[in-house]
């Protein structure tokens, strides 16, 4: 398991109702994950959401506010989470019932400072 796989582990199961997390940059490509879903159903999910970062990222620059920190979709089916770590790259926590928010993005918030650790 690489540290980046661990770090996404320790995010994802600390929050039980967790499905995965994800490493991606600012095109939703992958650079790990770790998650209980098929692999490429994983790998779709996170490039969608990756994208409407990307477009929060574009439309929140454009009007000076800075770029967003992170967003939270709920759906009927699952919640998800996408925290900025730096330089393009997100990490994702996908839920598959509503979970305490704060405590999620808690966890999301230390397993983004902790991918910012290890990619220096």
């Amino acid at each position: 398991m690489t540290p980046f796989a661990a770090i996404l582990q320790r995010a994802v199961e600390g929050v039980p109702p967790a499905l995965g997390g994800a490493f991606a940059d600012s095109q939703g490509e992958m650079v790990d994950s770790f998650t209980h879903m098929p692999a490429h159903d994983w790998a779709v999910l996170t490039a969608h959401y990756g994208v409407v970062m990307g477009q929060l990222v574009a439309a929140f620059g454009t009007l000076h506010f800075g770029g967003a920190e992170y967003f939270v979709a709920r759906h009927a089916r699952i919640e998800v989470i996408v925290h900025v770590v730096e330089a393009g790259y997100f990490t994702l926590l996908a839920f598959k019932e509503h979970t305490d928010l704060d405590f999620a993005l808690e966890r999301a918030r230390i397993a983004s400072v902790e991918l910012k650790r290890e990619m220096q």
